[in-house]
């Protein structure tokens, strides 16, 4: 891991970036965000962005939790991407963890385990062996993949929700929180309850 991390986004998500990232005594170079809403988080100085000298980056996370936003943000911008990840999260030594991409505390990712850019693994969640995560794809704390799992471009999964092995699950799909998922869905679907049911889809997102 680096020794120096620039961040994009002053956000709650951020706090918790910050956080694993002083926990590795990862220096913070800067946070900038584009409407700052204070001009400082934590102890650190908030920079706008349109402001900054994006030359001058090392290495940035984007520390926004919004999967559209990091998609947009990282595809504009030319700079090396950093991961996260908390000292108290359990990785198998052959899971791949794609640039850019978080891991909070406490979860646990098993082997054989692929994660996209730009990803996060929220506190608590559970990935089980051989799952494929596409890039910005979001699973929520205490979130549970079981094994050979497959989840598209996007995909967000709620907080608690469970997903049985061998599902796959399109891309920009929103799962809900607790829903238990026990069959296919497609893209852009809109996924709540038990057993998960779709009641719309967000096809605006592509």
């Amino acid at each position: 891991m680096e020794n120096s991390v620039t961040l994009y986004g002053a956000s709650g998500h951020c706090k918790v970036i910050i956080d694993i990232l002083n926990s590795r005594s990862i220096l913070i170079d800067a946070i900038i965000d584009d409407n700052p809403k204070s001009p400082s988080l934590l102890q650190f100085a908030i920079e706008k962005s349109e402001n900054f000298d994006f030359s001058k980056i090392k290495n940035m996370i984007i520390s926004i939790g919004n999967n559209r936003i990091r998609k947009d943000i990282s595809s504009r911008l030319n700079v090396h991407f950093s991961k996260a990840i908390h000292l108290t999260s359990i990785i198998s030594k052959d899971v791949t963890l794609g640039y850019g991409t978080v891991v909070m505390a406490g979860a646990i990712i098993n082997s054989g385990v692929v994660i996209g850019n730009h990803c996060i693994i929220n506190s608590g969640a559970i990935v089980e062996h051989d799952c494929l995560l596409n890039n910005y794809v979001q699973i929520a704390p205490k979130a549970t993949l079981a094994g050979n799992i497959a989840i598209g471009e996007g995909t967000q999964i709620g907080i608690g929700a469970t997903i049985i092995q061998g599902i796959k699950i399109g891309k920009w799909v929103m799962v809900g929180a607790g829903a238990i998922i026990i069959k296919d869905i497609p893209d852009y679907a809109v996924v709540v309850g038990n057993p998960g049911r779709i009641i719309k889809y967000n096809i605006e997102n592509e």
